[in-house]
This record gives structure tokens, C-alpha cells and sequence, in this order.
């Protein structure tokens, strides 16, 4: 996909930048810095153009109230510290009283941080009016919330139709990664899929299987696609409402599926597990991660793969007698010499606890907009980036 580089924005007195700063925060502290990092190329490139930067974020789901425990202040504090230079910040309501005084005093090479852009229920709404709010803040919009680009909302599309718009570093690194994926040659391409529903993976199973010499599944979503094959799976979670679905996409990618063969079982997840043939789950056991003869299985698929997906964890990986599925599939896929993308959320996480994460091609850093965009579908944060 073309976008318009931020290469080529104006120069511009104040610039609108939507980021991605929903990060993990503990005590009052962010506890997760990674999207924060993530944002840094962008924002320190417009301080050097002499721009001043009005940072817009939004932080968890506080459902068009102002919550203290979701304000981005401890957001502002670690991004100050990064920076090296004062962040101004702006708590409250995004486009309150205090915002607008605070842009208005902002100096070329400062930086603002509005507080949480879902403190207002017009942000969910895609609101052309608190867009025009938010835009009235700039002279140009840069998006570089890569993990948002995938909501209709004010500040990732309305927002478009306003301001001249252009793609941050970010977003145009995660965009051509993905393009690489998706429209490479290089064979074999294995997809690795875990985490828990099937709603959540069937777009990119049926957009990217067809090219896809291996489909290694894991995790909870295994569970489904092995009940669908009629192996008893205990106590397990499963989408027992998709079982048809499970049954058509195995028919339809019969020569490229590998489900588990033998898992991690526990009657509690607050227990230790012991690993078991599938066919072997008790009546009152829980899968809770993919057993070793299977981390060998999908390890020999995935070290001599020229290109490959990964999204969704393969077992309960916050939880240490659980984690070792996943990563092993970490360690697997940084230990490919092909071209690797980790789609984002847990995926991500696991890289970064098994300290692989320098060793993989690219880490995104939006699961749900990295699945969407492989998909084929059209994201609406992108839409007015686009160079047609």
C-alpha cells in the first residue's frame, strides 16, 4: 500500500500526531515502554523541523468518562524521560479548556500530550465535530498509531478529512513490513497461529493459506479445531459455536493444518501440568499448552521457513508451568534465517520474554490491525493516507 510519507508532510508551525501510547501501566507507572519507543523516530524528526507536537493517545477502554487510573500522565512523565526534554501534558477532557490553553502556549520543538482521547465518547463515534476539535489543534495530522488504525474513530479517521494527512515512521515501517509478508515469493511460508477464537483468525487463514505451505495452530484455538475433529478435549476452552467453521477451513487446507499432538494438561490452572497425547486428555483436564513432541513438530517447520506469520500465544504463557509452548515457538522463529513478522499483543510479549525479540524481522505493534490489514481488509486509519 502507498502512503504519503511523512518525508514528504509541510513544514508546519503545530503538528497533530495520533499515537500509540496504550501501554501496560502498574502503581501509577508504565510498566511496558515498548509503543512508546515505538513512537520516538516521529516525534523527534518534527522537533528537528522546528514543529511544535500535539501527541494524541487513547489509553484502555474508560467508556467516555474521565478516569483517573486510565490518564496518560504517567504516559508523559516516561515519555519526558525518554526524550530528555519536558513534556507538556493536558489532563482532563482531550479537547477541554486546559488542552486548548496548553497548544496554544506550545513553542516550535515542544511536546503536548492530550490525556486519554476516549475521556471522550465522541472518539469511539468517529465525531466529525471533536474531529474538527482535534484538528483545530494543527496544521497537519500524522498518523503513527499503527495499533488503531484498524477503529473508525475521530482521531484515526475523521480526523483525515480535515487535516492534510500523512504516515509516521511507524505506521510506514509496519505497512511495508506486512506488504514484504504478504506479497513475497519466498517458499516455504508458514503461518503460526494461536491464542483463543477462531473469529479472530479467520480472515488471515483464509487470505494467507492458500499460499501458505504449513499452518501450525496452538493454543485454545487448537482446542476447537480438535474437538471439530471429534478428539475429546475435557474441560478445555472452546468455541464450540464454530465447530462448522473449524470443519470447513480443515476440508478446504487439509494438506497444510498441524494441530497438536500432544499437550500440556492441568485439572487447575493454578497447578503444574504433565504433557499427554491428545487422544489422552482426561474428562477433567484443561489444555493449557502445546507438549513438547509438538514444540519439536512445529519447531523443524518453522527454523527453515523463508517467510513467516505468527499471531496468538500457544498455551497460557503468563502463567510459568504453561509458557514453555510459546517460547519455544519464540526461540523457533528467531532462529529462522527467512523473513519473520510477529503480529503484536501476546505474540510480541513472548518474543520480548524469551529475549528473541532483536532476532525477528519485524515486531508489530498492533495484533488486531496486523491480522486485519493481512486479511485484505481496508483499514480506516489508513484510508486517508493513502496515495490514490
Amino acid at each position: 500500500m502507498n502512503l504519503r510519507s511523512l518525508g514528504r508532510a509541510p513544514q508546519a508551525k503545530r503538528v497533530l500526531v495520533r499515537a500509540d501510547l496504550n501501554v501496560p501501566l502498574q502503581d501509577g507507572e508504565v510498566r511496558d515502554d515498548t509503543r512508546i519507543r515505538a513512537s520516538l523516530r516521529t516525534i523527534e524528526h518534527l522537533r528537528a523541523a522546528g514543529s511544535a507536537i500535539v501527541l494524541a493517545s487513547h489509553l484502555g477502554r474508560p467508556k467516555g468518562q474521565v478516569q483517573e487510573g486510565l490518564s496518560l500522565a504517567p504516559v508523559a512523565r516516561r515519555l519526558s524521560a525518554l526524550l530528555g526534554e519536558p513534556v507538556r501534558f493536558a489532563p482532563g477532557l482531550p479537547t477541554g479548556a486546559d488542552a486548548r490553553t496548553e497548544v496554544h502556549r506550545l513553542q516550535p520543538g515542544e511536546v503536548l500530550l492530550l490525556d486519554n482521547l476516549r475521556f471522550d465518547p465522541r472518539e469511539t463515534e468517529d465525531d466529525p465535530g471533536f474531529a474538527a476539535e482535534l484538528a483545530s489543534f494543527g496544521e497537519v495530522f500524522v498518523q503513527d498509531a499503527f495499533g488503531a488504525v484498524h477503529r473508525a474513530h475521530a482521531s484515526t479517521h475523521a480526523v483525515c478529512a480535515i487535516l492534510p494527512s500523512f504516515a509516521g515512521y511507524l505506521v510506514q515501517e509496519e505497512v511495508t513490513a506486512l506488504d514484504r509478508l504478504m506479497h513475497g515469493t519466498g517458499q516455504p511460508f508458514v503461518l503460526v497461529l494461536g491464542g483463543a477464537k477462531i473469529s479472530d483468525k479467520i480472515g488471515v487463514i483464509e487470505h494467507l493459506a492458500a499460499q501458505a505451505e504449513t499452518v501450525l495452530v496452538g493454543g485454545a484455538l487448537a482446542n476447537t479445531f480438535l474437538q471439530a475433529r471429534g478428539v475429546p478435549i475435557g474441560r478445555s476452552l472452546c468455541e464450540s459455536g464454530e465447530l462448522d467453521v473449524a470443519r470447513g477451513l480443515m476440508r478446504r487446507f487439509s494438506d497444510r493444518f498441524r494441530l497438536p499432538s500432544d499437550v500440556v494438561v492441568s485439572r487447575a490452572m493454578t497447578e503444574g501440568g504433565h504433557a499427554v497425547l491428545v487422544e489422552e486428555v482426561g474428562s477433567d483436564e484443561m489444555i493449557l499448552d502445546i507438549g513438547p513432541l509438538t514444540r519439536s513438530i512445529f519447531r523443524e517447520a518453522i527454523v527453515p521457513a523463508a517467510r513467516i506469520f505468527w499471531n496468538g500465544p500457544l498455551g497460557l504463557y503468563e502463567r510459568a508451568p504453561f509458557a514453555e509452548g510459546t517460547l519455544a515457538v519464540a526461540r523457533a522463529v528467531a532462529e529462522c534465517k527467512g523473513y519473520t513478522v510477529v503480529g503484536g499483543g501476546d505474540s510480541a510479549a513472548a518474543v520480548a520474554a524469551a529475549g528473541v525479540a532483536q532476532s525477528v524481522s519485524h515486531v508489530s505493534t498492533g495484533g488486531g490491525a496486523s491480522l486485519e490489514y493481512l486479511e485484505g481488509r481496508t483499514l480506516p486509519g489508513l484510508v486517508g493516507l493513502s496515495e490514490r
